[in-house]
C-alpha cells in the first residue's frame, strides 16, 4: 500500500541517519536553515549531536516515527536499504552521493520513491560551490560558446576508514571522490558516449596514492578530462579547472584563487580542515543545497540536480571503473537502457 505523502510544514523535520564525516558539514546546514533535526546511526549519533546539536534516538523506526523527511549519510552500500526503508515510510529522501553503489541500486531506488511518491535526490554538492555555479552559468550563457574540452582535476587525502579502500565497498576514487567532476562535466557538455580511463596506485593497501585518469567522449562532441588522487594524509585539498570553448576559456583553481583568506596566527579550521573536503568561507554550499532540497521538499520547485542526475553519473563512474578494468574504452548505457525514463 502507497503512504500517502503530503508536503512539510515548516519546521522541517529532518532525520539524519548516519555520523561520519559528512555528516558534520549536513547538520549544521540543516540547524542554520531551522530544521529540526533527529539522528540515528550504528555508532556516533549521540556524539555528533552532542557535538553540533539535534536528538539522537535508538533505532530507524523510532527516526521514521518522527521525522518528514530523511538524509542518508551512511557508507555507499548502505544506500539502497535505507532510501527503501524511507520510501517505505512515506518519506522524502535525500542521499549523499553516489545515490547508490552500482547502476542496478540507483534503479531501484528510484523505482521505490517512484512507487511510494516521495522525492529523492542525490547529494552533488558541487554543483552549489559558488566557483562551479558560476562557471555553469556562464557557459550555459554562451559565454565561451560551444564547448570543446573540459578539464578537471580534484585531490586530497586519502580517506581513513577501511570500507574506502575496498573498491566493492565504494567504488573507490573514481566513483567515491571523481563523481563529482563526472557530474560537473555532464550538467555543462550534455550526456556522455564513451569513456577511456586509467588508475595507477603507489604504496602498499590503504597506505598507498591512489590517481585515476577518465576521459568522457559527450554526445555532442565535447571531451572531458578528469584527474582524481587520494594522497597521504595531510594533503591540502585542491580542485581546478578549465573549460575551453569556441569564443573563449574558463579557469579557476582553488589554490590560487582562494574567496577570503584569515590570517590569525593559528590557521582557523574550517568545516573542510581534513583534506577530504575544501574549505569554506561565507555561506555553507551544503547549506545552499540542503535550503534548495527542502524547499522543493516542502512543495516548492525541483532543484538543479534530480536521482536521473545521480544515476547518469553513477553510469558513467561504471564505465570508468569497467575501462580501468579492461584497458578499452567503454560505451555508456544510456538511462533508457536501464530502465529509468530521463
Amino acid at each position: 500500500m502507497t503512504v500517502p505523502v503530503h508536503p512539510p510544514a515548516p519546521p522541517l523535520r529532518v532525520g539524519m541517519i548516519g555520523a561520519g564525516g559528512i555528516a558534520g558539514a549536513h547538520l549544521p546546514a540543516w540547524l542554520n536553515l531551522g530544521a529540526a533535526v533527529s539522528h540515528f546511526s550504528t555508532v556516533g549519533a549521540e556524539v555528533l549531536a552532542a557535538r553540533h546539536g539535534g536528538v539522537a534516538v535508538g533505532s530507524l523506526e523510532e527516526l521514521l516515527d518522527l521525522v518528514d523527511v530523511v538524509d542518508i549519510v551512511t557508507p555507499t552500500p548502505s544506500h539502497l536499504g535505507y532510501i527503501e526503508a524511507a520510501a517505505a515510510a512515506g518519506k522524502h529522501v535525500f542521499c549523499e552521493k553516489p545515490l547508490a553503489r552500482t547502476s542496478a541500486d540507483a534503479r531501484r531506488a528510484i523505482e521505490a520513491c517512484r512507487a511510494a511518491g516521495v522525492q529523492l535526490y542525490p547529494g552533488h554538492v558541487v554543483r552549489y560551490f559558488s566557483e562551479y555555479e558560476a562557471t555553469h552559468r556562464a557557459v550555459a550563457a554562451g559565454t565561451v560558446g560551444a564547448v570543446a574540452v573540459q578539464r578537471f582535476t580534484r585531490t586530497g587525502s586519502r580517506p581513513g576508514p577501511d570500507w574506502f579502500h575496498d573498491p566493492e565497498s565504494s567504488g573507490g576514487v573514481v566513483l567515491d571522490q571523481m563523481i563529482h567532476d563526472l557530474d560537473f562535466a555532464c550538467w555543462n557538455a550534455g550526456p556522455v558516449d564513451t569513456v577511456f580511463a586509467r588508475q595507477a596506485r603507489i604504496g602498499p593497501g590503504t597506505d598507498g596514492v591512489v590517481s585515476a585518469h577518465v576521459v568522457l567522449q559527450h554526445v555532442n562532441g565535447a571531451i572531458s578530462h578528469a584527474a582524481g588522487t587520494w594522497a597521504q594524509p595531510g594533503t591540502a585539498f585542491r580542485t581546478t579547472f578549465e573549460i575551453a570553448g569556441s569564443d573563449g576559456i574558463l579557469r579557476h583553481d582553488s589554490g590560487e584563487h582562494k574567496p577570503l583568506v584569515i590570517d590569525g596566527g593559528i590557521r582557523h579550521e574550517c568545516a573542510a580542515g581534513t583534506g577530504l573536503l575544501p574549505d569554506v568561507t561565507g555561506i555553507s554550499p551544503f547549506e545552499l543545497e540542503l535550503g534548495e532540497i527542502a524547499r522543493a521538499f516542502m512543495g516548492g520547485d525541483p532543484p538543479r540536480v534530480s536521482a536521473e542526475d545521480g544515476l547518469a553519473a553513477i553510469l558513467i563512474a561504471e564505465a570508468a571503473i569497467t575501462s580501468v578494468r579492461t584497458g578499452q574504452p567503454v560505451t555508456v548505457a544510456s538511462i533508457e537502457n536501464v530502465g529509468v525514463a530521463a
